[in-house]
């Protein structure tokens, strides 16, 4: 992850100069009528295409694999064809990751409702019985690891993400000695929304700490290991093995998923962590489920063949999603340049750019571009509750519309963000 030059906590009064000049734009801008989108990383049409030949697998008559008609019963663990694909791709073993329906989403509820229930191995019983619990939380983040939390009573505690992952000495800080801290959550790999790669560092830290609780866990949402942006493939630290080296082989369940590779509605998701906590996830998976779509699985594993065609077909994906990354963070730096109104992030891989605007206006910034037709991520999305401190982050997800409406829409944005400064910077000089 790399970001633009630092934004002054405080915005430049003389930008209030610039009000009539700023208001001239946007009332052009609310002119043009425009109905824009940039709320979620969705993939594109042109994106979903490339998996347009799933459609056609496995095909009449190919129903078996590995001696087991996928479509029938059974299979709890998945497809073996395809979980040794994407067992390389995870650097996890094959023995040790385990293939499921569609949303890894589920996977992540269905481990943490099994342990407000059931307990986790190596704990104390079910984390329900333990009084509040609570979860660390690196902002900004996922809002649905947030609304995951909140659905289920876990209260959450935030800590700041670095360029190298979450801020490891204060997450240690906060499990080494409270108890009711139970896990963390961590996107690895290019974090919603901010782009930042868990170092090895920082990945080491964190599943050797010392934790009050001996159910911590990791929830290490692998969302975006092969979804890279460059022709540089940045490796994911390999949090399952650093955490058995360091003695605490439970601590960390990687999630993971076909959703931004193939269809988003109909893919595969993963679940990855050591034997004891496969055997645990299994033994309850089982009473709600004979098994998972092996069928789905079968045309999954048929399309891509083995680990270098998925690197492939993400490759195509990237000939696509770059030139919108890229046009995101040109049209920032030329129309916002050193006016210090704003970062943002230049991010290598996944799915989204971060803005930091100026404290106390986000919230401004995203009314004033639904008003003139361009849809932004709430702001406060990115924190717990949906309430950011500061006011000040905001989620672009330039995935989904053509590259034309990308540009139409940041140059939007960029008028909407000098406009909020502007009329701060005119109220804060009366």
């Amino acid at each position: 992850m790399s970001t633009s030059p630092a934004t002054d906590a405080a915005v430049d009064p003389a930008l209030a100069a610039r009000l009539p000049e700023l208001r001239e734009l946007y009332t052009a801008l609310q002119a043009r009528d425009l109905r824009l989108d940039l709320t979620r990383g969705k993939p594109s049409a042109e994106q979903l295409d490339l998996s347009e030949p799933l459609l056609a697998l496995p095909g009449e008559g190919v129903h078996t694999a590995g001696g087991t008609d996928v479509r029938n019963y059974g299979g709890l663990d998945g497809l073996p064809e395809l979980r040794e694909i994407f067992a390389e791709l995870l650097g996890v073993p094959t023995a040790q990751l385990l293939a499921q329906d569609n949303a890894s989403l589920r996977l992540m509820w269905d481990t943490l409702v099994q342990a407000l229930l059931f307990g986790v191995p190596g704990g104390e019983g079910p984390w329900s019985q333990q009084g509040p619990i609570t979860f660390v939380c690196p902002v900004p983040g996922y809002d649905r690891h947030f609304a995951i939390c909140e659905e289920l009573g876990i209260r959450m505690v935030t800590v700041p993400m670095t360029p190298d992952g979450p801020d490891a000495e204060a997450v240690a800080a906060l499990v080494a000695h409270d108890p009711s801290v139970k896990g963390l959550w961590v996107v690895p790999t290019y974090a919603n929304p901010d782009g930042a790669v868990v170092s090895e560092a920082v990945a080491r830290r964190l599943a050797s700490m010392p934790a009050a609780a001996p159910d911590f866990r990791i929830l290490w949402d692998n969302a975006y290991a092969v979804h890279h942006l460059t022709e540089h493939a940045t490796k994911t630290a390999n949090a399952i093995e650093l955490a058995a080296q360091a003695g605490n082989p439970d601590r960390v369940v990687m999630f993971a998923s076909t959703s931004k590779i193939t269809f988003a509605g109909a893919g595969v998701s993963f679940l990855a962590s050591s034997p004891a906590n496969i055997a645990w996830f299994k033994e309850h998976l089982s009473f709600r489920s004979i098994g998972p779509d092996k069928v789905n699985q079968l045309r999954h594993a048929l399309f891509f063949g083995d680990a270098a065609g998925v690197r492939a077909h993400m490759d195509a994906h990237r000939q696509i999603l770059a030139p919108k990354f890229s046009a995101v963070t040109r049209i920032l730096a030329e129309r916002l340049g050193d006016a210090g109104v704003a970062t943002w992030t230049d991010p290598q891989g996944g799915y989204f750019v971060s803005v930091d605007v100026v404290p106390g206006t986000a919230a401004r910034v995203v009314q004033l571009a639904k008003e003139a037709g361009i849809a932004l991520t709430p702001a406060g999305a990115t924190f717990p509750y949906g309430q950011d401190p500061a006011d000040r982050n905001i989620r672009l997800a330039p995935s989904m519309p053509p590259l034309a409406e990308v540009e139409a829409a940041m140059d939007g944005v960029a008028t909407c963000i000098l406009l909020a400064a502007a009329e701060l910077a005119q109220s804060a000089s009366r």
